[in-house]
């Protein structure tokens, strides 16, 4: 019977009935009534919700939000496209430097996102004449292209389009202490030249370890001579300043229309709304926010996040997003710096209605909002700030440095290195040190970047805490060279979110951002970390996985964790969780470097030193992963060179060999970095 169809299997048992009842009709009813449910349920579960219409006949489809960048520039006479891969925010500060720059040269540029056009319209570039495609790439993580740009980047590897009537330029954004540089924009770079297109100007390589700012700024000044030169066309002139925003001012609007924080959507935060991502943050309550080090300057803290009813799930390695606000007292300065009634309801509309960024940060709102949530008021301002607030300024000299701090010459570069840069001036401070500089305050809400998200490794694991996200970092504080106390924006933040904070739960608008940090399929694999200081995150959540696990009376591999702090006494941060996992054998080994207890400083890498034919063996035999998290510019240096070390000496290869084998186990995923610089 049970190979029946369902017709026949109800009709048998019809037939049987009379002889022996096996259901009383009670029975029958309520089967059938739970069938009738669960058929309704699925049905309506299926079924889209229908979508009321309202438009007109002639209205367009609504397809026709413009999907097709060669369209809309034919449509509005552009003939310069810069496309933008951006995590966070520069690259596409700069397509916005570059798009503007155009008009300087008698031409018509357009800053695009990838990720809102078809990019297979490239083929179709030779329809807007003279036409040109600029490209900002941003490099993320392993050499992965940015989020927005993902699509972007899958369709070059698998289409080969001809591209040749594409002309094309590229300018990198990426970090050399990292191991794969600038990988996204020398693929674009050398994949748009494979399919045909025609590059008109080398690849600028932007490197955030030193001046991003200056390599962008030479390239910059190299290119668009460049660009006169291939469409044969000149300077117009250099103008000081060219608005892309225009100001409304509003004195009687409807507060419940104004943007007072939230990231995309109006009153998002007072009705959530899943699923949750960067233009939807879950606002989490903070349930525990605790002082993690003993003793010392510094303050190492682990928050708790509640993500319960969220729908919010993560993984061990994966990262949390939290959108930080401005210290109150900064806003404040600045209100009073330039004079300027903070409160009052403002947009900045695109002057290009066509553009598909109508408003440089959510609008309409109060000059308070947009100076506390939405821009970047911390970070020393970038060349292209200075140089049109530089009109501004009533004393000839202050204009004179300003501009010159935003040129190419070496004398500019190093004015702008050492009086901005060096000492981390923020836009407050190069007010305050030059008193003859007044811009209207709409004009530098235009210029300053956006305030962006910041990302944490998690240290928990979902498995074992699926509604709380737990945080750990180092709050940033240092006193500048001229003698001013610089507060980090987001650990300042985070430091006082208090879990009640005047009988209110303190609320911290954060996403997850996944991430390829991930502990082996196979829990039998040995596990190798490596992770001094903040970089011990993911491995709290990994030893917390590894626990559970073995609870699940799975077999798990040797745990094996190298820990680095500076004095034990003070910032052994997480000892009493480390040991007990030792104690319970899910770490089957514990290491930790005091670096600064003892004359000679010892680091993680030179324990690994001492323990290298174990560490060897776990590699080469046991098919162990190894996991480095913390900081990029020395330390996972150090312990690769380590790991490379150990393959010379004790697998008897040649430096060469070693290189490649060290290689060959990241291209492998058995070498994963979460670093940061």
């Amino acid at each position: 019977m049970a190979d029946m169809d369902a017709e026949t299997t109800t009709h048998t048992e019809a037939m049987v009935e009379e002889e022996e009842p096996l259901f009383s009709n009670l029975d029958i009813f309520l089967f059938t009534l739970i069938v009738g449910l669960v058929v309704y349920w699925f049905m309506s579960r299926k079924k889209p919700e229908p979508i009321p219409e309202f438009k007109r006949l002639d209205t367009p489809a609504p397809t026709t939000r413009e999907t097709s960048f060669i369209e809309k520039m034919k449509k509005t006479g552009k003939n310069i496209v810069v496309f933008y891969g951006s995590q966070t925010g520069t690259a596409e500060e700069f397509s916005n430097r570059l798009s503007k720059d155009a008009q300087r040269y008698g031409m018509k540029g357009m800053a695009a996102d990838p990720e809102e056009y078809d990019l297979a319209e490239l083929s179709r570039m030779s329809e807007v004449e003279n036409s040109l495609a600029i490209f900002c790439m941003a490099t993320y993580g392993e050499g992965d292209p940015t989020d927005n740009a993902q699509d972007f980047y899958d369709w070059l590897q698998e289409n080969d389009e001809d591209l040749s009537g594409l002309r094309y330029t590229v300018f990198a954004l990426g970090n050399k202490t990292y191991e794969h540089f600038n990988a996204m924009g020398k693929y674009v770079d050398k994949r748009l030249e494979e399919l045909g297109a025609t590059r008109i100007f080398d690849i600028g390589m932007g490197d955030d370890d030193g001046n991003l700012e200056e390599d962008f700024v030479s390239w910059r000044e190299q290119f668009w001579p460049a660009v006169c030169e291939h469409f044969g066309v000149e300077a117009l002139g250099d103008e000081s300043s060219i608005r892309q925003y225009e100001l409304k001012e509003y004195t009687d609007l409807n507060m419940n229309k104004v943007y007072s924080g939230e990231i995309g959507r109006l009153k998002s935060f007072e009705v959530q709304k899943p699923p949750y991502d960067s233009k939807n943050p879950f606002l989490a309550p903070v349930t525990v926010n605790r002082k993690l080090n003993k003793a010392g300057d510094r303050h190492l803290m682990h928050l708790e996040l509640d993500i319960t009813g969220s729908k919010i799930r993560y993984e061990s390695g994966d990262h949390v997003a939290v959108f930080p606000t401005n210290d109150t007292a900064l806003v404040n300065k600045l209100g009073q710096v330039l004079g300027v009634d903070l409160d009052v309801v403002i947009s900045l509309n695109n002057l290009d209605e066509e553009s598909n960024k109508k408003h440089p940060f959510p609008c309409p709102t109060t000059y308070r909002t947009a100076l506390t949530h939405y821009l970047d008021i911390t970070q020393p301002p970038r060349t292209n700030v200075l140089y049109e607030l530089a009109q501004y300024a009533s004393d000839p000299k202050d204009q004179e440095n300003m501009r010159r701090m935003a040129s190419s010459a070496a004398e500019g570069k190093a004015l702008y290195q050492g009086w901005v840069l060096d000492s981390c001036r923020n836009i407050l401070a190069v007010l305050e040190d030059m008193p003859s500089l007044k811009p209207p305050i709409d004009h530098l809400c235009e210029l300053l970047p956006r305030l962006q998200a910041r990302y944490y490794s998690i240290a928990s694991s979902g498995k074992v805490h699926p509604n709380s996200i737990h945080i750990c970092a180092v709050v940033v504080e240092y006193t500048t060279k001229t003698g001013r106390y610089n507060k980090g924006v987001a650990t300042t933040w985070l430091k006082n979110k208090l879990v009640t904070d005047n009988g209110h739960k303190s609320m911290v608008p954060m996403f997850i951002r996944k991430s390829q940090f991930r502990l082996p399929f196979k829990a039998t694999n040995p596990v190798i970390m490596v992770g001094p200081g903040t970089g011990i995150a993911p491995f709290v959540g990994f030893i917390q996985e590894r626990a559970w696990l073995k609870q699940q009376g799975k077999e798990v591999g040797e745990t094996v964790m190298f820990f680095g702090c500076r004095h034990k006494n003070e910032d052994y941060i997480y000892q009493e969780e480390l040991e007990q996992a030792e104690k319970d054998n899910v770490l089957t080994q514990l290491h930790v470097a005091f670096s600064r207890d003892q004359e000679q400083k010892v680091y993680v890498q030179h324990l690994l030193k001492t323990q290298k034919e174990n560490i060897w063996k776990l590699i080469h035999t046991d098919n162990a992963h190894i996991y480095v998290c913390g900081d990029a510019k020395s330390m996972s240096r150090d312990v690769q060179t380590a790991f490379h070390d150990m393959a010379e000496e004790l697998g008897g290869m040649t430096s060469t060999q070693a290189t490649d084998y060290v290689k060959k186990l990241m291209t492998k995923g058995r070498y994963s970095q979460d670093v940061w610089s």
